[in-house]
């Protein structure tokens, strides 16, 4: 991604102690892969710089293996899947893991200087869930890859009389989850019901994702609202502390993600699974994963 200015991108700014810039609501573009893949897909090179630390948002459902193994470099793959899915996703990794992801389970891959990596779904399975590309700073782009399983028993969960909010990483309202392995974030899946709220207070320099999973809902940061259909999501950037308040007007429990993570705030480039600091480094990893230098996953039994 090129150097965009988020001024195109943000219709109000909240301004005081420091700015805070708010997002219009944004919807995904449709994406089909095969028979057994389909996704809202949102990306930073649609979207602009709002989205810093993010690279990409997929939620998707998938019921059939689709991408096969493929390599990462130079940034972070996470899973969150939703307690709704079905069945069991199978992960493999260039870093010799080989497990199931249940339901609610969340994994992140820092992919550092490269790792390949395979997802797929067990028989009759029905995943539904997030994929996302978070960015790293370029000094930490040729880091070691490592990962960090969070099984969904671990996750502490924040409840209130009209909502339940799990913390499936980092930290709000003063409850703490795990901690990422490379990038600062927070990821919040949460429900609220008929008429719920809930509010996350988030730190200087984030970059801050709040996505209709299903349902309606208001957010409302500095008292500039937003109204979120079903699928859409929008983006905050905040120079200093913001608070982020979600609202269900509707008769119906709806259901969120909220991701709140450390801004990059770094020029770079993507090229599909790979995000570089300039097209010659991108080039390099190319190279060096036909080369088998990114690693390998060993045959399935």
């Amino acid at each position: 991604m090129r150097a965009i200015n988020p001024a195109a991108y943000f219709s109000d700014v909240v301004t005081g102690a420091s700015e805070t810039f708010v997002s219009a609501p944004v919807s995904g573009a449709d994406l089909t892969l095969g028979t057994g893949f389909s996704a809202q897909s949102f990306r930073a090179q649609d979207v602009g710089e709002v989205m810093d630390p993010l690279v990409m948002v997929d939620h998707y459902l998938m019921t059939e293996s689709t991408f096969g193994a493929h390599p990462h470099a130079g940034m972070s793959a996470v899973s969150l899947l939703f307690e709704d899915s079905e069945g069991l996703f199978h992960n493999r990794d260039s870093l010799g893991n080989d497990f199931d992801l249940e339901p609610g389970d969340l994994y992140w891959l820092s992919a550092g200087s490269g790792a390949v990596h395979d997802e797929s779904p067990r028989a009759n399975a029905r995943i539904h869930g997030l994929q996302v590309f978070v960015n790293v700073p370029q000094s930490k782009r040729f880091d070691a890859p490592k990962s960090l399983l969070v099984r969904s028993g671990e996750m502490p969960v924040i409840k209130g009389r009209d909502y339940s909010v799990k913390v499936a990483l980092g930290e709000s309202n003063g409850v703490r989850g795990a901690t990422s392995p490379t990038t600062p974030m927070t990821i919040l899946d949460g429900t609220l019901r008929a008429g719920g709220r809930f509010s996350h207070d988030s730190a200087g320099k984030r970059g801050i994702w709040v996505q209709a999973v299903e349902g309606s809902l208001q957010v409302t940061v500095g008292g500039i609202a937003r109204d979120l259909a079903p699928g859409q999501a929008m983006a905050v950037t905040a120079e200093g502390h913001a608070e982020i308040n979600i609202a269900n007007a509707s008769s119906e429990t709806v259901h969120f993600a909220l991701l709140d993570g450390a801004q990059i705030a770094e020029t770079y480039v993507q090229d599909g699974p790979f995000v570089m600091g300039s097209d010659a480094e991108i080039a390099h990893i190319k190279a060096a994963y036909e080369a088998g230098e990114l690693g390998s996953i060993a045959d399935k039994l």
